[in-house]
């Protein structure tokens, strides 16, 4: 891998939001963390160390028999991968590989990436209109495939797109579930499912172990704009591997770390050690963006007047060669005991907000798990309470999404009817975009 230089390196800014002010009493200390990066190659700015050299691609397309079904899915599929190859600039490394019950190099071949240009994208394309459907499915060794083809690339930022038209049923659970494991911090890989036939929780299991998106592409005609967009989106990428460190205190606690914007993801089991009290939670590849990160500590008892550190979170970046990290901004979290009452019981905007965010994905899936389960009284409640923090938080998409599943009968209480017939693309919809949040409103 190459070293990075400071020129090469977006500029990241940390800024914490929290009510620092705690009762006599009080342990529990709440922080959103917003992480800004900007100067990334998705405004132009320096690109990485040798150019778009610096990336490397592997598109992993599905090529069961259930592709066949209707006819024209495998050629949306293969032509929104000839969109997502035109899309790579020029001097990316870049593999596309047919899965079905085995995974197969489609192009180039012989583990080896091809390097895109005018020549090879043209190549590349033509081996796509070989592809046909026939076999089963078995994702596990479409990612380690992928996995061998993008270790073997001298490169920083390693990506994957994933489609997947069906269920994983020729593999056991436990051998996707080890595969993840392998690959993961290794590339991140961004999933789709496409049509209705695969299984939501699976799809959205690989993006959230991978660090990257899922969606559902109900009409394989959209898959090419979806396509263009993940590639996009990758070819903007200018750094990876950042990890967000925990260092605390001497007798702090740390309840949870996570991610709440753009998506919520859980990252506190993520934790590697990274010295006396400190961890490093990954958060994957970086361009030119913005995300939120709520931490939540629990600090000793300490009397009125007191104040303390209660954690220091940095933005770190390893040094491939094994050396010293260098460390891309901090922000500090704070604990102060006031008996000002006032001070003391006022909860900060944005820590309010991402709670009710983090609530509305969680009553969304259990509402959702309710509902398949035949529990419909347990599925309105959640799904009531869902309509009503959709409303109150200004999260527009989640409650039309909502209304496709739901009749809203007064947004501001939740009170709400479980629609008699749902169209199963609109309950996956849901389902596979519910962790999406909204950004509060400053």
């Amino acid at each position: 891998m190459a070293n990075f230089s400071k020129s090469n390196v977006p500029q990241f800014s940390v800024e914490v939001y929290q009510n620092e002010y705690l009762p006599e009493g009080g342990r529990e200390v709440n922080g959103i963390i917003t992480v800004t990066s900007t100067g990334g190659g998705t405004t132009g700015g320096v690109p990485l160390t040798g150019g778009a050299a610096g990336a490397a691609v592997v598109i992993m397309v599905d090529c069961s028999g259930s592709m066949d079904y209707p006819p024209t899915k495998m050629r949306n599929a293969r032509d929104a991968t000839a969109a997502a190859i035109d899309t790579l600039r020029d001097g990316t490394s870049f593999a596309v590989v047919g899965g079905t019950h085995v995974a197969k190099e489609v192009y180039p071949g012989n583990g080896r990436l091809a390097v895109a240009d005018a020549t090879t994208r043209a190549q590349a394309k033509e081996a796509l209109r070989r592809l046909s459907a026939g076999g089963g499915t078995a994702i596990g060794t479409w990612l380690r495939l992928a996995d061998r083809l993008l270790g073997a690339a001298d490169v920083e930022i390693r990506h994957g797109i994933l489609l997947t038209d069906g269920r994983n049923e020729h593999e056991s659970p436990e051998d996707l579930k080890a595969a993840l494991d392998s690959c993961a911090g290794r590339f991140t890989c961004d999933a789709r499912g496409v049509g209705t036939d695969w299984e939501v929780k699976e799809v959205t299991g690989i993006a959230s172990a991978m660090l990257g998106t899922a969606d559902i592409v109900a009409d394989p005609s959209g898959l090419a704009a979806d396509f263009t967009r993940m590639m996009e989106n990758a070819m903007g990428k200018e750094v990876a591997d950042v990890a967000l460190r925990l260092w605390t205190p001497v007798g702090v606690e740390i309840k949870f770390v996570k991610q709440v914007a753009p998506t919520v993801a859980e990252l506190t089991d993520r934790r590697t050690e990274a010295g006396p009290r400190a961890g490093d939670y990954p958060t994957g590849s970086w361009g030119d963006e913005s995300r939120d990160y709520h931490v939540c500590v629990r600090v000793p008892e300490a009397g009125i007047g007191q104040e303390m550190l209660a954690a220091r979170v940095s933005l770190i970046l390893p040094d491939p060669a094994g050396g010293t990290p260098q460390t891309l901004s901090q922000g500090l979290v704070r604990a102060v005991w006031t008996d000002d009452m006032a001070a003391s019981t006022s909860i900060n905007p944005q820590v309010a907000h991402y709670t009710g965010q983090a609530e509305l994905a969680q009553v969304i899936q259990q509402g959702l798990d309710a509902r398949k389960s035949g529990d419909f009284d347990g599925a309105t409640a959640k799904l009531g309470r869902a309509v009503q923090l959709a409303s109150a938080s200004g999260n527009e998409d989640t409650a039309k999404l909502l209304s496709k599943v739901v009749d809203v009968v007064d947004a501001a209480t939740g009170t709400v009817r479980l629609k008699a017939k749902v169209a199963e693309a609109d309950e996956m919809t849901l389902e596979t975009r519910s962790t999406k949040t909204v950004r509060v409103k400053k």
